[in-house]
């Protein structure tokens, strides 16, 4: 692969929030964006089934945007949270996400925050540790990982997040309420990954397939939160899978909040130089996995 490099420069933003990152970043960390209060009174604006079918397809008329994201792993007594943020090129589909791995018991982080870059079938990790060389990418091939990088990667790729609601079978519209300020419409349903991986895009129906095959099921309940104009602003997943190690299940709850639509993105792929083939240590966590980069070593297309 030759290095290359993908901008999107920024555009007129319609409708964006009116916010820094870092605020809205804490907003989804506190679990508070959605807001506790009643839902206000109003239209759900067509089918539900079908408005979630369509909503990424919306991203892709936005173009792009600043995402933060949160994913949350519990499995026997063990619960971490892994945090990310960065930008996403959904006509691309590419982007850049810094994710930053839980603090040990004594509050100190024992790893770098990981640079990953989003493309099409592929994701990119910088900082991986695990006897990787700092200066180094592992590449992954995510529709060798069972989890379609829904999981793996400690975030879930912003488009293909959108792309599991096109696998949509029952969705209930529950009333307007707000997400960081912006008025919302808030959905909840049950999509399912076979569904969403034969509707999916080009870069996203093998992953999905794979994911529909790795879970402990391939139904996957979410509340999604849509503005005014159709698109995602806040996306929750709940996904379990089997932890081969006790056969017991991992259940994990991933979010990811969109913002500041028409955000300039630039994802520069790395060159083949300066992407690692060697073997790659296996990093376990205390119960509920490492999230970021747990399995990388086998889809890295090194000497595995």
């Amino acid at each position: 692969m030759v290095g290359r490099e993908r901008e999107r420069r920024g555009r007129r933003s319609v409708g964006g929030l009116a916010v820094s990152g870092g605020v809205v970043c804490v907003c989804l960390a506190a679990g508070a964006c959605s807001g506790p209060g009643a839902a206000v009174e109003g239209s759900g604006a067509g089918d539900p089934v079908a408005v979630l079918h369509g909503a990424a397809d919306r991203l892709v008329a936005a173009g792009s945007a600043k995402a933060c994201t949160a994913m949350e792993m519990a499995s026997g007594g063990t619960r971490v949270t892994i945090r990310g943020e960065g930008v996403y090129d959904f006509e691309g589909r590419s982007g850049r996400l810094k994710v930053r791995l839980p603090q040990d018991p004594a509050g100190t982080s024992g790893h770098r925050p990981i640079t990953e870059l989003l493309t099409p079938g592929a994701l990119f990790m910088k900082n991986r540790g695990a006897g990787v060389p700092a200066d180094k990418w592992v590449r992954v091939e995510t529709a060798s990982l069972s989890d379609g990088n829904l999981v793996t990667g400690g975030a879930t790729d912003p488009f293909a997040a959108a792309e599991v609601l096109r696998g949509t079978r029952t969705a209930t519209y529950l009333g307007r309420t707000e997400v960081a300020g912006t008025p919302v419409r808030h959905y909840r349903g049950t999509a399912d990954l076979a569904r969403a991986a034969r509707d999916a895009s080009d870069g996203n129906r093998q992953a999905l397939a794979a994911a529909a095959e790795g879970f402990a099921t391939a139904e996957v309940p979410f509340d999604a939160y849509l503005d005014d104009d159709g698109r995602i602003r806040k996306l929750r997943h709940r996904f379990s899978f089997a932890n081969g190690r006790d056969e017991g299940t991992v259940a994990v709850a991933s979010t990811t909040l969109l913002y500041d639509f028409g955000a300039a993105v630039r994802v520069r792929l790395p060159e083949d130089v300066d992407i690692y083939t060697g073997r790659i240590a296996e990093q376990r966590g205390d119960g509920a996995g490492d999230g970021a980069g747990d399995g990388a070593g086998d889809g890295a297309g090194g000497k595995n």
